[in-house]
């Protein structure tokens, strides 16, 4: 098993698992401090020697190895919503590298690690910064991904700002999958592989 296909099936599961975190806040308005912070520094690991620094935490990785094996695998109950954000990821991570924005990302990415000096990184002001990050750059690309989910959750400004930071998270690892060589067609084409990787990589 090549190293790239590794690395690349890594950062494929950081994309699920910061869409399974989108899907739980969206629905229940909480989120797991530990799994929203491994989430959060993916973002901020903008020159990683190795794939794996990029993922310092190995557990909360577990949650998209699990989701790459349920999407992918041979399992009938597909989750239709998960596809649908991981879709809507995808399209918007291409108009990224399409344009001219990685320079102004980049800044906005080094404010917050200024701003790391004095908060954490699940502090609500940080999560806003993020939040603020995904709304003025990735999210004018192209169409808005619609997130499904309760209503009452959904309202509020601090659940939204969660949401947002989280596909910015996302998108960190569409962006570093892309760089690693993944492409829309392993998806259907090296499928059996993927799954194969992802459940030699569950953390136990």
């Amino acid at each position: 098993m090549s190293e790239q296909l590794i690395d690349r099936t890594m950062a494929f599961a950081g994309i699920l698992q910061a869409i399974a975190q989108v899907q739980h806040i969206a629905r229940h308005g909480n989120s797991d401090r530990d799994s929203l912070a491994a989430s959060l520094n993916t973002i901020l690991v903008t020159n990683p020697d190795t794939t794996s620094d990029v993922y310092a935490d190995k557990v909360a990785l577990n949650k998209g190895y699990q989701l790459i094996i349920n999407q992918l695998g041979d399992a009938k109950d597909k989750d239709v919503e998960v596809t649908r954000y991981l879709v809507g990821i995808l399209a918007l991570e291409r108009k990224l590298a399409r344009g001219n924005a990685m320079g102004i990302l980049s800044e906005r990415i080094n404010q917050i690690h200024r701003q790391l000096h004095h908060f954490e990184i699940t502090d609500q002001q940080v999560i806003a910064n993020f939040a603020g990050i995904y709304s003025d750059i990735i999210s004018t690309l192209g169409p808005k991904i619609q997130i499904s989910g309760n209503p009452e959750y959904l309202k509020q400004p601090q659940v939204q700002e969660k949401i947002r930071a989280l596909l910015l998270s996302a998108m960190r690892s569409a962006v570093l999958w892309r760089q690693l060589g993944g492409k829309r067609r392993h998806l259907v084409f090296a499928r059996k592989t993927i799954v194969d990787i992802a459940k030699k990589s569950l953390t136990l």
